[in-house]
């Protein structure tokens, strides 16, 4: 009965996602739903002691992160050097290559630490002008922008300052430029293997006489891009590789400057406790705060003027997306620390951890949870949250090497949670006029190859032993 109702409460939890009702709204209900068949006296103090406080915790280390990268997506958004870049990019690889030029064009846009949301509202004017030109079906659209924002960039190449890169650090250790090689390795196999997939469709469609489609029988169908005066593509690039190199600089720097731990008297009247920071465990997220402030710097200091002209609305939708997101991640994860202290969690773990080898059992853990809650943070938070220890002893006992657990639990974390239900993937066909019937096989076909790379990973590192 007691794995019933964890199962219940993630089905529902699932169900109302699908229906587009707030996760932030219905996590505590699930959450507490199960306690209240569990053990009703229970209801009050794990929603105080429990998920709150996990919540909270939460949005203590990561909402900054959310916040700043929001923010340093509008500024790159209204500072004209988004469209510079994608411009740039199509003009390089050729109107021809038009799937690779939109992967690459959001590949460089998430990894340069613009978000996900914000990269589909960006590219797509210009991706169904390239599709249009190139006679190419525009319900491929999706995939494309799925392959290039949702895959590889957001999880698996090493530095990259996407959230489901960050919340491992602070479970293993690690900072968000572990497993350099095997990072690379899985990024390159997505990639590869994502375009090899969208090309065959791509010719699959020519072959069958099947065009862009009608433009009057389409919807949300933008103006044709006219061009017009764009930044230097040099210039409109150089925030995004600062904030890579910031990232990297600060992730040696910070641990170098404070050391293993850091504690400071607050400055009040009377006697205060030291407050002691563990500089091990925040490093990584410091260091991606300090990054992403370097990126928004860069962009006011060479577009002023129209960023400060239209600031004050776009942030608005900024922080208010960023509060969203943020929340959304912080319900779940309150949610998966409820679930992992009933009864039937354990029955759930028992059976999860009866797979032989540490990597695998982490890397299906992770993806199942992320598939259930239909978000990659909020299932890998759930995940970690629940089972992180259990992790860290067997692959100690195993002589794994932390960097090779974030690694898995990040890549893990981007692949089954492209369901249907998905927060991203509703997103993506709302913009871009499409349906799941019309696009979603495309979406979950890359989801698949996604998750395939993960065991690809895997078997890498016994084969070679590379981090």
């Amino acid at each position: 009965m007691s794995i019933l109702i964890v199962l219940a409460a993630l089905c529902f939890l699932m169900f109302v996602a699908y229906r587009g009702y707030s996760v932030i709204l219905f996590a505590p209900v699930a959450a507490l739903g199960a306690v209240l068949l569990t053990d009703p006296s229970l209801v009050a103090p794990m929603f105080t002691g429990l998920f709150m406080d996990k919540l909270v915790g939460f949005l203590k280390l990561n909402f900054p992160v959310f916040l700043l990268g929001a923010i340093f997506g509008k500024v790159i958004e209204l500072s004209g050097f988004s469209k510079s870049i994608v411009a740039a990019t199509i003009k390089a690889v050729g109107a021809r290559r038009a799937i690779l030029s939109i992967v690459l064009v959001c590949a460089l846009l998430t990894y340069g630490g613009v978000s996900l949301f914000v990269v589909v509202f960006a590219v797509y004017p210009f991706a169904a002008e390239l599709f249009r030109q190139s006679d190419i079906p525009k319900r491929l659209i999706p995939g494309t922008i799925a392959l290039g924002a949702f895959t590889f960039t957001m999880d698996a190449l090493p530095g990259t300052p996407q959230i489901q890169n960050i919340i491992p650090t602070t479970f293993f250790g690690t900072d968000t430029w572990a497993a350099p090689l095997l990072g690379t390795l899985g990024g390159a196999f997505v990639l590869a293997v994502g375009l090899l997939y969208l090309e065959w469709r791509r010719r699959s469609a020519a072959k069958a006489g099947e065009g862009y489609g009608d433009p009057a029988t389409l919807l949300n169908e933008p103006a044709p891009f006219a061009g017009g005066k764009l930044a230097n593509p040099l210039v409109a690039i150089l925030p995004l590789l600062l904030v890579g190199v910031s990232n990297k600089l600060f992730t040696l720097w910070i641990p170098a400057f404070y050391g293993g731990s850091h504690s400071f008297v607050p400055a009040v009247i009377g006697k205060a406790a030291p407050v002691v920071q563990e500089t091990s465990k925040i490093a990584a997220i410091w260091a991606v705060e300090g990054a992403l402030l370097v990126g928004i710097l860069c962009v006011l200091a060479f577009a002023w003027k129209p960023v400060v002209s239209s600031f004050a609305e776009g942030s608005k939708s900024a922080v208010g997306g960023a509060l969203l997101a943020g929340m959304n991640t912080a319900s779940e994860y309150g949610f998966g620390a409820v679930i992992a202290a009933l009864p039937g969690f354990l029955v759930v773990a028992n059976a999860l951890s009866a797979i032989p080898n540490p990597l695998v059992n982490e890397a299906i853990t992770v993806t199942a949870l992320a598939g259930i809650t239909g978000s990659a943070s909020g299932g890998m938070s759930i995940a970690l949250a629940a089972m992180a220890e259990t992790f860290i002893a067997n692959a100690n006992a195993a002589g794994i090497p932390m960097e090779v657990l974030h690694r898995v639990a990040a890549m893990a974390s981007g692949g089954m949670d492209t369901l249907p239900h998905n927060g991203a993937v509703i997103t993506l066909l709302a913009v871009t006029g499409l349906s799941h019937r019309q696009s979603y096989k495309d979406i979950f076909a890359v989801t698949a190859i996604k998750t395939l790379a993960v065991f690809a990973v895997i078997a890498a590192y016994y084969l070679t032993g590379w981090v």
